[in-house]
């Protein structure tokens, strides 16, 4: 099991059920990804908890207070463990023509496509996010 695509899967399913706060099984990446989810304003806060295992995220999901529409739409799983996906600097996506963010993994850690396009490095191209 992909557990990248688990914790978006997660995100998701608690999105499409209204759910205020939601708990996933940590791991770096993860970390790594919700941290820059929080910075982009998708979620509203994060909360890191270790217990005797691998310890646990719990994510307060963003809505808007007069719709109730979350701050994220979409969220696409891209790179998969059976089949990677690259991206180089010139070739990295846009995301609805610079909306929405695609989330990389580089050499100097989890950013957004557009951080990477600054700093002219490439990466794993995680999710698309919008």
């Amino acid at each position: 099991m992909d557990p990248i695509a688990d914790y978006l899967t997660r995100l998701r399913n608690a999105i499409k059920a209204n759910h205020r706060i939601v708990e996933v099984p940590a791991s770096n990446i993860k970390k790594e990804i919700t941290k820059v989810l929080f910075d982009k304003g998708y979620i509203q806060n994060y909360k890191f908890e270790d217990d005797d295992k691998q310890g646990k995220i719990k994510i307060a999901l963003k809505y808007n207070p007069l719709t109730k529409q979350s701050a994220i739409v979409k969220i696409e799983r891209i790179s998969s463990p059976g089949l990677r996906k690259y991206s180089k600097s010139a070739t990295l996506p846009r995301v609805l023509n610079g909306l929405g963010i695609a989330i990389l993994s580089t050499s100097r850690g989890v950013i957004t496509d557009k951080e990477a396009r600054e700093l002219n490095i490439g990466g794993e191209v995680l999710c698309y996010i919008y």
